[in-house]
């Protein structure tokens, strides 16, 4: 009798957790088909980007670099971003990025790139703070006084960070940036399934980003933001 109760025991245990997977699972694909779903439409092309008027900056988020070189994804974040400067979608830019160690430093290189490629030094922020998609949209809207952007990143982390934006009240607009295949795509895919969950809760409870700061409004001049490592001619 006591193996019996003890066997029924286990089976309903088994049972529950059966269940709490499955409703795991069931509310991991539901947030992420609301998520790109809600943001899909404000996924644009070129021209249209370039036709909206009053864009306060192009949003280009970080993406990894190998010593003082963009990696792969961030490169071609940077030539579609710089592409929309060149076309007048706005006249300012947003590098944000991992600067939190002395030995690795996303803004800086990529703002070295854009100015490399002609852009005013004077028009690229870099934002030294961003850690997290959810991050760099806080920081662009409280820091750099940002209301009206377009975001640029591989489409597959565009919805995020075009729902992440909405929810924290920024007017944005989002131009994929995928113009070839990348190394280790699928795993990327896999924790992006996750990383919306994370962020579906974060813009609920909106907690504040690692720092905040004073101000430093995206209308004024880049060059601000330069921390000292070279002087941009």
């Amino acid at each position: 009798m006591l193996k019996s109760t003890t066997k029924k025991k286990i089976i309903r245990i088994i049972i529950i957790f059966i269940l709490l997977g499955v409703l795991g699972v069931i509310s991991i694909i539901s947030i992420n088909g609301y998520i790109k779903v809600s943001s899909k439409k404000k996924i644009i092309s070129f021209d249209q980007a370039s036709s909206l008027d009053g864009v306060d900056c192009v949003l280009i988020l970080g993406a990894g670099v190998w010593g003082d070189r963009p990696t792969h994804m961030l490169e071609d974040r940077l030539d579609f971003g710089i592409s929309l400067y060149k076309m007048g979608a706005s006249n300012r830019l947003l590098m944000s990025g991992d600067h939190g160690r002395k030995n690795y430093d996303e803004v800086n290189v990529m703002k070295d790139y854009a100015v490399n490629e002609g852009v005013l030094s004077s028009d690229v922020f870099m934002d030294h703070a961003g850690f997290s998609t959810y991050e760099s949209l806080y920081r662009a809207r409280d820091i750099f006084e940002a209301k009206k952007i377009i975001i640029v990143t591989q489409e597959y982390h565009l919805y995020r960070a075009l729902y992440v934006a909405d929810k924290l009240g920024l007017e944005a607009y989002g131009v994929a940036s995928n113009p070839r295949e990348y190394v280790g795509q699928n795993s990327r895919d896999i924790r992006e399934l996750l990383a919306r969950v994370k962020d579906f809760f974060y813009v609920i409870i909106k907690p504040e980003p690692t720092y905040l700061g004073d101000s430093i409004p995206v209308s004024g001049n880049g060059d601000v933001t330069n921390d000292n490592r070279k002087d941009y001619k």
